[in-house]
């Protein structure tokens, strides 16, 4: 993949940042359990100037919460994510065909056919497999997105440091 022009990643939250389980208290409140070494990898590919956004058909809290934390815009409760991803770059004079989306089930279909790369977790649904142009070894919530640092760091040429930063 090329990731020297890469201009935004977009990711699902459930499946990709999570391992697609919900725990449910007797209240109803939502928890999941997500990967810390994929804030870290957040936090590193946003020093390299990479805009990064969740984006979610969950209206749950628990995604809002988690990218407040991360510090990175979400867009959640979405029906159509390919329309929102055209709808985000088209707003932020983003090309669609340098982006990157990190999906796992069928409802990211239509924002593979969008984006220019498509990722996938290694645990993702077969027909998001088979037309994934890099699938990470990682299943969802045991650091996909650690695993994508890693690759764009390999891509561009870069050690891993700490003071990495992108280069055109």
């Amino acid at each position: 993949m090329d990731f020297q022009s890469l201009e935004c990643i977009f990711y699902d939250f459930d499946g990709v940042m999570t391992d697609n389980r919900c725990l449910v208290d007797q209240n109803g409140v939502e928890a999941v359990f997500v990967n810390r070494s994929d804030g870290y990898a957040i936090s590193k590919i946003h020093e390299l100037g990479i805009p990064q956004i969740i984006i979610s058909t969950e209206k749950n809290p628990v995604v809002e919460k988690r990218a407040e934390k991360l510090g990175i815009p979400v867009i959640y409760g979405v029906t159509d994510k390919g329309n929102t991803i055209q709808a985000y770059c088209s707003e932020k004079g983003i090309q669609a065909s340098k982006t990157l989306f990190i999906g796992n089930d069928l409802n990211d279909l239509s924002a593979f056919h969008i984006v220019g790369m498509r990722g996938a977790p290694a645990d993702a649904e077969e027909e998001i497999l088979s037309i994934a142009d890099w699938i990470s070894d990682q299943n969802g919530g045991d650091g996909v997105i650690r695993d994508l640092y890693r690759q764009i760091m390999i891509s561009l040429q870069l050690d891993g440091g700490e003071t990495c930063t992108k280069t055109k």
